[in-house]
């Protein structure tokens, strides 16, 4: 191989060892060191094995042509006794071997897992609109339960082998020091293909990642119970299974094409180790036979030839196996290189509270990642100090864009929004939304206790009352008492003994979590859509009359309910056209009276 290429494997196997190092140090320091130790002793072990057993054969050897045999009996099964206890040593750390592994193994896929989940949550939403980034995604998801096992098991391997490597090297050295190139020659093809390979399949699943992507949104469709009613109903499996099959197919025979070529060149490789190593047994053989070595060098040189080619063989495939790691363990690397379009700030400015001036929006516009439709354009408005505004207009007007620029998930494309006239992008994010609550349209069902699912709304918090008043504040407090086990019962039915909520059950607990925050700013998008009129008219009720300390926003297509809110926003095309108290906005005859009489009608 040219020196250029080469220097290139090794700054990549460099790359590859203090990747793997750093990953396996800081997920279990303790187990490391254990291995460490272990790994040296087990690497010396296969070499005292060996030398005893040429001291054996040597001493029975001797024992056949001397008339004395018994100081040679004593001897050898002293040697012998030394050799046992040299293999109980071996089978006690090959136990000790099993229990370290296992142990740090699954401290080192939990700790990737866990970096992978610290990651994700600090990335801002835009990302999620990016299908660069959910492939991304993909790939590190896909290396990370098991590619730094992977690393492990090849350093442990790189350290054992290496160490009995280096002791088989100096056995053979002081029979002929060409034996030690026959030993290279025999293991370095093998090693160069499965480098070459390595390459090839990396580049051709990171080409992949995006059909990859398509098969498990496939396989996703065909099992979730979310999809499972609409697959059923419009009988859907046998067209999602038979795109399935399509693709997973596409994918075999392309993969089975490269495994294919491998195999070729792997054979190959064989042909010319399989010359090389008979040409070294062939030597040994002759000098036993000119009567240069004993029976017992005979045994020792076979034996540390066929050792070290093992071991040699076993270093270079750990070598290329890193390799193929740091190739793989790129997409993880590249998931953990990704930044929030979202920075800490050095110097966070305190969040004024409670609010002297309000919420200003001043000519703020926004466009989601890799798209060119504006979803807001200059919007301008103020918000004063615990007043109810509410924003209606029709679906994609741009309503929940503004409330998610409000609680700071995305930062405006131009404009501005202020808190007391200072900028969102002053403060510390975490800070800031300490200071809101929220409920979305596609608010979250968690599959934990009802009081759990209450109490998420503020996790610092562990009153038992301050839950329940909140569950009455949203009219959930009467659905957890229908529980077979009340505020302890598990909502949903994905784990043992769940109870399953309608709809509009759902949502009531998902109002009380917003609640129980407390927060001096409330956002309600769509907060009641899936409460029946008399439900819904009751929650606002007590909405309106309990949140005359907080700043409220609310959403909702149903005008009934935001009458009371101090200042109504319609909102088309992602702009402002109207405002005003419900009764202006009737007054003046326009977009806002249309859709109030279009829906009026309907109650008539």
């Amino acid at each position: 191989m040219p020196v250029g290429p080469l220097l290139h494997l090794l700054r990549a196997q460099c790359g590859a060892l203090k990747t793997a190092t750093k990953l396996v140090w800081q997920s279990s320091p303790g187990w490391t060191i254990g291995r460490l130790i272990l790994v040296v002793i087990q690497g010396i072990l296969p070499l005292a094995s060996l030398y005893l057993t040429k001291l054996i054969v040597d001493a029975v050897t001797v024992s056949v042509t001397d008339a004395d045999k018994a100081p040679i009996l004593n001897q050898a099964l002293v040697l012998v006794g030394l050799y046992a206890g040299v293999m109980l040593i071996t089978n006690l750390c090959i136990a000790l071997s099993e229990l370290i592994n296992a142990a740090q193994r699954q401290r080192l896929t939990d700790y990737t897992q866990e970096l992978l989940h610290t990651q994700a949550a600090a990335l801002d939403l835009g990302y999620y609109e990016d299908p660069e980034y959910h492939d991304i995604l993909e790939r590190a998801e896909e290396e990370a339960p098991y590619r730094p096992v992977d690393i492990l098991d090849n350093l442990v391997q790189i350290g054992e082998n290496g160490i009995s490597l280096l002791a088989m090297v100096g056995l053979l050295l002081s029979l002929h020091a060409g034996l030690i190139g026959v030993l290279f020659a025999a293991a370095l093809p093998a090693m160069f293909v499965k480098m070459k390979f390595a390459q090839v399949f990396y580049r051709w699943e990171r080409s992949r990642t995006s059909l990859e992507r398509q098969a498990d949104y496939l396989g996703w469709l065909l099992t979730s119970d979310s999809a499972a009613k609409e697959v059923r109903l419009y009988g859907l499996s046998r067209f999602f299974g038979q795109r399935f099959q399509q693709i997973r197919q596409r994918l075999y025979r392309e993969k089975l094409k490269l495994v294919m070529r491998r195999f070729i060149w792997f054979a190959g490789t064989q042909l010319i180790t399989s010359g090389v190593v008979f040409l070294a047994y062939a030597f040994i053989v002759y000098q036993t036979v000119q009567g240069t070595l004993k029976l017992g060098d005979l045994v020792l040189y076979h034996q540390a030839f066929q050792r070290g080619q093992g071991a040699m063989r076993a270093v270079l495939q750990g070598l290329a196996g890193l390799y193929e790691d740091n190739l793989f363990i790129e997409n993880f690397r590249e998931f953990l290189a990704l930044k929030s379009r979202l920075p800490a700030l050095v110097k966070p400015r305190s969040v004024p509270m409670p609010l002297q001036q309000g919420i200003t929006l001043e000519n703020v516009s926004f466009q989601y990642p890799k798209t060119t439709r504006q979803a807001l354009r200059n919007v301008s408005l103020t918000i004063r100090p615990q007043e109810t505004i509410a924003l209606v207009g029709e679906n994609g007007c741009g309503k929940t864009t503004l409330v998610k620029l409000l609680c700071r998930l995305y930062d405006p494309t131009e404009g501005r929004i202020a808190l007391d006239g200072i900028d969102l992008r002053s403060f510390e994010i975490t800070e800031l939304h300490r200071h809101m609550s929220a409920v979305f349209q596609d608010y979250v069902q968690y599959h934990l206790t009802a009081r759990e699912n209450i109490g998420l709304g503020n996790i610092e918090l562990s009153d038992e009352a301050a839950i329940k008043e909140a569950a009455l504040r949203s009219g959930a407090d009467t659905v957890i008492h229908q529980l077979p086990q009340g505020y302890q019962t598990v909502l949903g039915k994905w784990f043992e003994a769940g109870e399953e909520l309608s709809g509009g059950q759902w949502q009531s607990i998902a109002l009380a979590r917003a609640f129980l925050r407390n927060s001096p700013i409330i956002i309600l998008d769509e907060p009641t859509s899936a409460l029946d009129p008399k439900a819904e008219y009751e929650v606002f009720q007590k909405f309106y009359q309990l949140t005359h300390n907080q700043t409220a926003i609310l959403i909702s297509h149903r005008l009934a309910t935001v009458r009371m809110a101090d200042c109504i926003y319609v909102m088309a095309n992602g702009s402002i056209i109207e405002k005003g108290t419900h009764q202006e906005l009737l007054r003046r005859g326009g977009t806002y009276a249309q859709l109030y009489e279009t829906q009026a009608k309907n109650y008539r």
